[in-house]
């Protein structure tokens, strides 16, 4: 028998798997239900679906599966250029945010070096940190916040990468802007700040900060966005960072080859376009935090504020809860993986979706509390 221990390096065989939420279809198969009855609320995906314009593109202009799609995504990254008013060699798209969260950690971090981040910060980048066998300084968050003072704090001589989520996830918490623009004065001009904004578009504009400008007036800043929440894109896996071009070119270098398919390309460029469909789906949420945070609060379940489009429930035992849930063709996320063991992650659904969530899990606290 072949002994791991020899044969993968420490840091890997501490690796903790990223386990995603359960499909439709899985649920649907353990739960005996149909796929129709299946609401998942679990993965911060769109309720809405994709953009109207971008689906009549893919339509109209399918792509030849026989060919290579472009590699350096040019008709994307100049509309994004365009969107963005920055110059095109300072965009880098990839397949996802979370492929580009692991081109920054590969770029800047390596063993004798260190990324610093908050608890409960995304688990797929503390995977990219960990995956490149660097160390890593974990700055407590105990009001779920992100820490600015302990991160500045936490920066040593071998830190590399400040890895920061606005909106948070799982938390949903964020950060103002001037308290961030502060923060990124005190970084030393060697060390990498990644801005992770994957859900930026769900902020309120007065949170949300002008990122463009401060990755103008600091040379050590990545922001990163996505097509997969807002815009409804995650089936096509693209998201770009942006970033000042001595760091953007050096994404590239590390960019996999062929990465965006081209209806991804296609579909994120028109996708661009679709205000419309943007500010509904800003709208919808917005309404629809509203209805899950004030249903719980009414349960007496504390609920975090969220600028994302999900919310962070304290349930009791959140795997048990989920479980529960399941059963009546809710899909929820559990995040004990975060420590989070008392809590449920829930996405913002379809208002019919969310009064489902609040009627099922009204009734399964009342039947714990008949149990006890």
């Amino acid at each position: 028998m072949t002994d791991d221990t020899t044969m993968f390096p420490q840091h890997i065989r501490a690796l903790k798997p990223y386990v995603p939420g359960l499909s439709i279809e899985q649920v649907a198969r353990q739960s005996n239900l149909p796929v129709a009855r299946i609401a998942k609320l679990a993965s911060n995906e769109n309720p809405s679906g994709a953009s109207p314009l971008a689906l009549r593109a893919l339509t109209e202009h399918p792509a030849d599966p026989s060919r290579y799609p472009d590699a350096d995504c040019t008709d994307l990254t100049h509309a994004l250029a365009s969107h963005l008013g920055v110059p095109a060699d300072w965009v880098v798209a990839a397949a996802g945010s979370e492929s580009v969260l692991g081109i920054v950690a590969s770029m800047l971090l390596a063993p004798g070096r260190t990324a610093v981040y908050s608890q409960y910060s995304f688990q797929a980048f503390v995977n990219a940190a960990q995956r490149t066998g660097a160390a890593s300084r974990v700055v407590p968050s105990p009001t779920f916040t992100v820490d600015l003072d302990g991160l500045a704090s936490a920066i040593g001589p071998d830190t590399a990468l400040i890895y920061i989520a606005n909106p948070g996830n799982p938390t949903g918490t964020w950060l103002e802007p001037e308290a961030l623009e502060a923060f990124l004065h005190r970084v030393p001009a060697q060390v990498v700040v990644l801005l992770d904004e994957a859900y930026r578009e769900y902020m309120p504009p007065e949170r949300r900060g002008d990122s463009l400008a401060w990755i103008r007036r600091f040379p050590n800043l990545v922001v990163t966005r996505t097509f997969s929440k807002a815009y409804g894109l995650a089936g096509l896996r693209v998201g770009y960072g942006i970033a000042q071009p001595h760091i953007a070119e050096v994404m590239r270098r590390l960019r996999a080859p062929f990465s965006v398919t081209q209806n991804a390309q296609l579909a994120a460029a028109v996708a661009l376009t679709d205000t419309e469909f943007l500010k509904r789906t800003a709208d919808a949420n917005r309404v629809g935090l509203i209805q899950l945070s004030q249903a719980f609060q009414e349960m007496g379940i504390e609920v975090l504020p969220s600028s994302a489009n999900f919310v962070l429930a304290r349930v009791g035992d959140g795997s048990d809860m989920a479980r529960r849930l399941q059963r009546r063709g809710l899909i929820v996320r559990p995040v004990g993986n975060y420590g989070l063991t008392e809590w449920l992650r829930v996405s913002v659904g379809r208002p019919d979706e969310n009064t489902r969530l609040i009627d099922a899990l009204d009734t399964e606290l009342r039947e714990l509390a008949a149990e006890r």
